[in-house]
């Protein structure tokens, strides 16, 4: 079953729509356009109900099928902010806000989910009831996590969720996904470092924070090499190094930032035990003190294999079984999906987004010509799940 054809018909629409966001990206729990753009659409295709407010900015749109015989309710989820970067791609809808854009592509995921919304409202052929969970923060605000608090799921009897983002790199007209970890969990590190501070022409009466940070660095490299089974995985990276005023002075403190991946909870717990032990060890081999504050932010990205089964056949029947790759290794980057999966069976699926610039860069653009076979699968997946 090939992309649907009202679906190739309205590509010029949703493009527009798409375009749009882009030009005026809003970040994390600040999406207040977008979430009103999101409702006000929803109301004009005619669905059932459109709730706002929910995790603080968060849009759901109702849609019901012809017959209610089925108890069956799924929900499909867009991301909708967009990143603190400098745009540099030189499009004609370029962001006009300074300092921010989608370089992620949320803007072609909210497009394609409210495609996805005009074509259910007028067809509803499918029995059963699919909410559509339009959601703000996902990049580093947890606004999955926040809809999940604010009751999303119970509230609006979702029995399972599905979820999907662009991949450069990935052809357009393909889909890759896999069942079990996608995508690594994210940690955030903090370590703050207390020394003595001193004359830089006088060491000898200091402790100094900076060799005793640059020491932990390298340390910490030992973690993913020395610790971790090679056959699992985990990175470690340091990214922020705070310390000093001026070049005479040798600091009293400084301050590490980081983030730390992982795709097993054994691996999860052994970096935090790792860094905790290189840190603060490190730290009394000098004559410092050093602390770290390890904040668990968000879990694996794990599909439920046969919901990964189901999806992965819903794209081939858009895309052709020969351009879905059902065994992607996973990723690690991190995605708050993850907290919707821990509550609900579920799947997440990449679509192609072609040869462009990689996700965060800002040069990125969503590839409009995915637009098509996103919207599609969104249908199918619909019709598939809740059949008339």
């Amino acid at each position: 079953m090939p992309i649907v054809n009202r679906v190739a018909d309205m590509h010029d629409e949703i493009t527009a729509w798409r375009r749009d966001l882009h030009a005026h990206p809003e970040i994390q729990f600040d999406v207040h356009r977008t979430a009103g753009a999101v409702a006000d659409r929803l109301k004009a295709f005619g669905c059932d109900e459109v709730v706002t407010g929910i995790g603080r900015t968060g849009v759901v749109g109702v849609i019901r099928g012809r017959k209610t015989d089925s108890a069956k309710v799924i929900g499909l989820r867009a991301d909708m902010d967009a990143l603190p970067i400098t745009e540099q791609t030189g499009v004609a809808y370029a962001s006009t806000v300074p300092g921010k854009m989608h370089a992620c592509g949320h803007d072609g995921h909210t497009a394609m989910l409210l495609g996805a919304a005009k074509y259910l409202a007028e067809t509803r052929n499918f029995d059963g009831t699919v909410h559509l969970i339009f959601q703000p923060a996902e990049e580093g605000g947890g606004g999955g996590r926040e809809m999940g608090k604010a009751g999303l799921l119970d509230r609006f009897g979702v029995a399972e969720v599905y979820g999907m983002h662009n991949f450069p790199g990935i052809p357009v007209g393909s889909f890759a996904t896999r069942p079990g970890p996608l995508m690594a969990a994210a940690d955030r590190i903090l370590i703050e470092i207390e020394g003595r501070g001193a004359h830089a022409a006088m060491p000898h009466e200091g402790i100094d924070t900076l060799l005793v940070g640059a020491q932990i660095v390298n340390q910490i490299q030992s973690i993913v090499s020395r610790n971790v089974d090679p056959l699992g995985s985990a990175v470690v990276s340091i990214t922020q190094f705070n310390a000093g005023t001026t070049d005479n002075i040798i600091p009293q403190t400084a301050k590490l930032r980081g983030t730390a991946r992982s795709l097993s909870p054994e691996i999860r717990d052994l970096v935090e035990r790792r860094l905790r032990e290189i840190v603060e060890g490190t730290a009394r081999v000098y004559g410092a003190t050093a602390t770290l504050t390890y904040f668990r932010d968000y879990p694996v990205t794990k599909n439920h294999a046969e919901q990964t089964a189901f999806a992965a056949k819903v794209a081939g029947e858009i895309a052709g079984a020969e351009h879905v790759d059902l065994n992607v290794d996973p990723v690690m980057g991190a995605e708050d999906f993850s907290f919707m999966l821990e509550a609900r069976p579920g799947a997440f699926i990449f679509v192609g987004n072609g040869d462009s610039a990689g996700l965060h860069h800002p040069a990125y653009d969503f590839n409009d010509k995915a637009i098509p076979f996103g919207t599609s699968y969104w249908i199918r997946l619909v019709e598939s799940a809740l059949p008339a």
